[in-house]
């Protein structure tokens, strides 16, 4: 079995793969004051929680993009696994071919999320990524990562509006029945869910106009099963792609 964690800003997504097949998924609020016992005692009882024996673990993958973070699940990992830790990152293979000015740069989300992105549903592609922050990433037909757009993600955009307005309360991420809503709350939520998949739809005609073609769409994220269903275009959905990618780097690092 391989544990394959990935550090997001806001969460962190723990997955257990027997050989390719998931297993089980499970998110952590990520806290960078959190110790590593604290952690490790998160892990182990996720762990625990779906039936998985500790011992059972044969490898680890880590990516992030908290590098304060990093370090403590390492160690949490090793306090209760006696295998260490892949981290994604400068000296690992990923198979993927990074374009950009500065390969290093490149969130290890972005990275392993293409590497599954290839695998699974060819090229070329955009990979949407929506959580703390909404990316769309291009590989181009020869596999190559193009680069990226990053802007702020739905949970920011949400928290900005109800702390930094006098009379905007926080909200629950629901598609309202309208898109002109007529009370604060259904006109918050048109404005957090269909603007964005508006945002999603532009984002894609301009990406594919300046690109030449048409391109395979993928999505994930914690907002992406939200969003991406009201999309005009047609945009696959794949929660567990990040996780996909992270194995697929495990097993190119044997």
């Amino acid at each position: 079995m391989v544990l394959a964690i990935d550090i997001g800003n806001t969460h962190i997504l723990l997955g257990c793969f027997e050989e390719r097949k998931v297993l089980f998924t499970e998110l952590l609020t990520t806290d960078k004051t959190a110790t590593d016992l604290e952690y490790a005692s998160f892990i182990k009882s996720a762990l625990e929680f779906n039936g998985q024996a500790v011992d059972a673990i044969e490898g680890v993958i880590i990516s992030s993009v908290v590098p304060q973070v990093t370090g403590t699940i390492k160690k949490a990992v090793e306090r209760f696994s006696s295998v260490e830790p892949i981290v994604v990152g400068p000296g690992v293979k990923t198979g993927l071919k990074i374009k950009i000015d500065n390969p290093a740069q490149l969130g290890s989300d972005l990275v392993v999320s293409a590497v599954a992105g290839i695998k699974e549903y060819g090229v070329p592609q955009i990979n949407i990524y929506m959580g703390t922050a909404t990316a769309f990433s291009l590989i181009d037909s020869e596999k190559n990562f193009v680069g990226t757009s990053i802007g702020a993600g739905m949970g920011i955009e949400a928290e900005a509006l109800s702390s930094k307005t006098s009379q905007l309360p926080n909200i629950a991420f629901e598609i309202p029945k309208h898109v002109i809503g007529t009370n604060t709350v259904d006109s918050m939520k048109s404005g957090l869910i269909f603007q964005n998949a508006a945002l999603i739809d532009g984002m894609i005609e301009r990406i594919e106009e300046e690109y030449g073609e048409k391109c395979v769409l993928i999505a994930t994220g914690r907002y992406a099963d939200i969003v991406a269903p009201l999309c005009k275009h047609k945009i696959i959905l794949d929660k567990d792609l990040l996780l996909k990618g992270l194995i697929e780097v495990y097993y190119k690092n044997l």
